[in-house]
């Protein structure tokens, strides 16, 4: 087995843990183009409502608001549990980390809850090319934050039952990176499609 290096952060400190990181962000990239191609295909069918209802007809502020702040607080909290875990505090760092799940858990309810909205009002996948770009756009952003919540529940169970160690250490980085990058996502949703919905 290879030596740790001590010098450096408990998820840096084997070859193995730097060269999965390294690979995870190569994975990011690929993830950025998926991204990037659901937002084109949203803004080209953004103005597409046919005979249903049109952006500014049903996004409404304050829900997509308290989803905002549910998810960018838990990018907050995902940042103190990466700080709490490089000084090896397992306890704190899993308060923090749970508290993350729980967030991203409520903005899911918050999201669903804005879908069952539109739907009721005719709103449907179906209606349009512009309602079909959206739900696959924010559908998609949804199961990927939904995967987030379950893999990080499998590393949690991980550290309850072997401790914090360069390998679990650099799982929870490897999934916090992968959070932080939904909540980036998400700014991105935020600005165009729901505030350039609502003005347009």
């Amino acid at each position: 087995m290879a030596a740790l290096d001590k010098s450096l952060p408990l998820e840096y400190q084997s070859e193995q843990s730097r060269l999965n990181i390294l690979g995870f962000w190569i994975f990011l990239g690929a993830e950025i183009v998926l991204f990037a191609t659901l937002f084109a295909s949203y803004l080209v069918l953004a103005g597409r409502s046919a005979d249903g209802p049109t952006a500014a007809q049903i996004f409404e502020l304050k829900p997509v608001m308290i989803e905002t702040l549910l998810l960018l607080t838990s990018s907050f909290t995902c940042g103190i549990a990466i700080h709490e875990m490089r000084k090896e505090n397992k306890n704190a760092m899993l308060v923090w980390f749970i508290l993350t799940l729980l967030l991203g858990a409520g903005f899911l309810y918050m999201e669903i809850e804005e879908f069952m909205m539109y739907v009721s009002h005719g709103a449907t996948l179906q209606t349009s090319g512009f309602l079909s770009a959206f739900f696959v756009l924010l559908g998609t952003h949804g199961a990927h934050v939904t995967g987030g919540i379950i893999w990080a529940t499998c590393v949690i169970i991980q550290i309850l039952k072997r401790g914090l160690t360069p390998v679990t250490a650099r799982k929870v980085f490897i999934i916090s990176l992968y959070w932080h990058f939904l909540d980036v996502v998400w700014i991105f949703i935020y600005t165009l499609v729901y505030l350039n919905g609502m003005v347009a």
